[in-house]
């Protein structure tokens, strides 16, 4: 199978070593040049991925922030063969869906969104893995749902990523999802790192503060892009946040320890229904 992977970045280069080892031809295009050059040195891609090669490709990642992916299907949808599988990896799905699916309908071929649940603090193809993606989670966002045989084929497409499980949704639920599990996360990372005492925590800090802060460690340029297309779910979790944050920090305030520990019980408690927890704790 030939496959084509645009963008080779982190997640792009990391697609592309797993096709690679699964024994298949891929073509890979990226707008740094000394990314493609890294890629054919490395052996991670067979050639370059251009639009006269395009048509080759039976599977394409589209691994590109989102309004580059909006803007690579707008110039070169004519040029994939009716036959491909047009995969995008982008963090949020609404607009890329959109894009996606209208240019699938245009030119003939089968747009899914998909999303892996797996990456790291760092970027850059010198950070790819072809084992990233092993046991993580995949979202797809499909045409239509009720396609059997196209999900299954696409289940089938996705093997040499290794994936522990396979997300069937809707771009919206995406979105909603998305900015609770992981845009949050980052936003709320990068904004505990921001206190003066981090600077002086060297001695005083174990698993806790190492797992509070990994996500701050961010690309700056991808994320802002990611909030802003998501902005409406991202400030409603903000705002929830905001608002649990407020009733700790009244209970602190009025020395309201009753309060807090009911606070505090609460989220414990949520934690572990969350999680299926059935232990009893004292």
């Amino acid at each position: 199978m030939t496959v084509g992977v645009v963008g080779l970045g982190l997640i792009g280069g990391s697609m592309a070593r797993a096709y690679k080892a699964a024994g298949h031809t891929v073509l890979g295009a990226d707008k740094d040049t000394a990314t493609i050059g890294y890629a054919l040195l490395s052996e991670i891609a067979d050639k370059e991925l251009t639009s006269e090669n395009l048509k080759e490709c039976e599977l394409l990642f589209i691994a590109l922030y989102p309004e580059a992916a909006e803007k690579y299907l707008d110039e070169n949808a004519k040029f994939i063969d009716p036959a491909c599988i047009v995969i995008d990896l982008c963090g949020t799905k609404r607009r890329i869906c959109e894009k996606g699916f209208s240019k699938a309908q245009e030119f003939g071929f089968t747009f899914v969104g998909g999303h892996p649940m797996a990456g790291t603090q760092f970027s850059g193809i010198k950070y790819s893995r072809k084992d990233l993606f092993r046991g993580a989670p995949m979202v797809i966002v499909p045409p239509k749902f009720d396609d059997i045989l196209l999900l299954d084929k696409i289940k089938q497409l996705l093997s040499p990523a290794s994936f522990g499980s396979i997300s069937v949704t809707t771009a919206e639920k995406h979105d909603e999802m998305i900015a609770f599990t992981s845009q949050l996360a980052h936003v709320v990372s990068n904004a505990y790192i921001k206190s003066e005492t981090a600077k002086s925590h060297g001695g005083f800090s174990a698993g806790s503060y190492k797992d509070m802060t990994r996500v701050a460690w961010l690309n700056e340029k991808m994320w802002t892009e990611l909030f802003s297309e998501n902005s409406d779910f991202l400030i409603k979790e903000l705002d929830n946040i905001i608002f649990s944050l407020t009733e700790y920090k009244t209970a602190l305030e009025n020395n309201d320890n009753e309060t807090l520990c009911s606070l505090l019980r609460d989220g414990r408690i949520m934690k572990e229904k969350i999680d299926g927890n059935s232990v009893k704790k004292a």
